[in-house]
């Protein structure tokens, strides 16, 4: 990973010293992958590990996601910041991807001014399926759809009281699996090749 002309390790920004395999971070090998319906989300009736996390921009709306998230009976998993004083989204992003990636979260919201930057970043990793939502049907749509286990939030353009319909709506909705399944497969596979492409290059 790149921040101008640094290269930063996937090892200094997410895993320590050894990079996750990529059957930990996905889905296993190709062909023995686990069906994607066997998601965390599944679990509505259960208490959760949610990874939230926030630049200075999503500092504003911070505790209103707390409150959110603790309301409907989740744990929330910390990863800042928490003040307003500027930081790069890159970072708060690559923190909270490594909570997933290592199982200490079962999923991850995250802050920024549009809910852009924190996506971009997000994606990024091997396994995070990071979804920008506006409002209630982008919300819903990328955990039925998509099997989201991130969602991007805009602070500048989402009213606190949207917010709070949109996690909730988020956190509630379960993935379809089927022909949804069959297409995130291949968004697996495409992440598997890029990174033995990349190993063998390195």
């Amino acid at each position: 990973m790149t921040y101008g002309k640094k290269i930063v390790s996937l090892e200094r920004l997410t895993y320590g010293k050894k990079i996750v395999s990529l059957e930990r971070l996905t889905y296993g090998k190709v062909e023995d992958r686990q069906p994607q319906r066997a998601d965390l989300f599944e679990r509505n009736d259960a208490k959760m590990r949610i990874a939230f996390g926030n630049d200075h921009r999503g500092y504003s709306v911070r505790t209103t996601v707390f409150n959110i998230i603790q309301r409907l009976g989740h744990e929330v998993v910390d990863v800042g910041t928490d003040t307003a004083e500027s930081v790069d989204y890159p970072e708060i992003a690559a923190r909270l991807c490594a909570k997933i990636t290592s199982g200490e979260a079962d999923a991850g919201i995250l802050v920024c001014g549009t809910g852009i930057g924190m996506c971009i970043a997000a994606n990024k990793f091997p396994g995070i399926r990071a979804a920008p939502c506006h409002d209630i049907l982008t919300a819903e749509m990328s955990r039925r759809h998509n099997n989201a286990n991130v969602l991007c939030l805009s602070a500048d353009l989402i009213g606190e009281r949207r917010i709070d319909d949109m996690v909730e709506t988020w956190v509630a909705t379960e993935f379809e699996g089927g022909r949804h399944e069959r297409r995130l497969e291949k968004i697996a596979e495409m992440e598997e090749q890029i990174q033995h492409e990349g190993c063998e290059d390195s």
